[in-house]
């Protein structure tokens, strides 16, 4: 024998999986906060906030997180100022990224993404020089024209990518990418 539990593997397990859900959750939340700030409170008359609720409900968000969400834009927690933001991105391999995310604070997050990109040799590019190559779709962003990486340069896009949506911040990453 090992020594091992099963529990002890098990509450590993719960570990890793409760932190990735904590993880999600907090981006549902921060996603319905903004999106309430900007267009009401009301989802009747909010189709991004409607969205949003309905893709937290759908990925297990509880009830009262979303409640608890709402309730920061109605003042009762009006200290918490959370602000939107898109960054244009360089990849390996001529991979163009956009990344979207809300943040309370958009020094830490953009040095904390600029942390990452270095890692992988990518680099932040000026506003507008390469979202020309994107369509946007409602809140999304879809390419117009797909490269296609090299295996190299694939699998250390995948850990660039892996790394970046693991960022608190950061909602949603798109790429060229065939």
């Amino acid at each position: 024998m090992s020594g091992h539990s099963k529990w002890s593997q098990i509450k590993h397990k719960k570990s890793s999986t409760d932190a990735k859900k904590g993880q999600l959750f907090s981006k549902l939340v921060k996603e319905i906060t903004v999106a309430a700030k900007v267009g009401g409170a009301n989802p009747d008359n909010n189709a991004r906030l409607r969205s949003a609720i309905e893709r937290g409900k759908s990925l297990g968000l509880p009830k009262d997180n979303i409640e608890r969400a709402l309730q920061r834009t109605s003042g009762a927690e009006a200290g918490i100022d959370l602000q939107e933001f898109t960054y244009e991105i360089l990849g390996p391999g001529g991979v163009f990224m956009i990344v979207t995310g809300i943040t309370d604070n958009k020094n830490r997050s953009l040095a904390e993404i600029k942390k990452i990109l270095g890692m992988f040799s990518a680099k932040l590019t000026n506003p507008g020089s390469l979202i020309w190559n994107f369509e946007r779709d409602g809140q999304s962003f879809t390419p117009k024209t797909h490269v296609e990486a090299n295996p190299q340069d694939r699998e250390i896009l995948d850990k660039l990518l892996e790394l970046l949506k693991e960022h608190e911040d950061i909602q949603e990453i798109y790429t060229n990418i065939k």
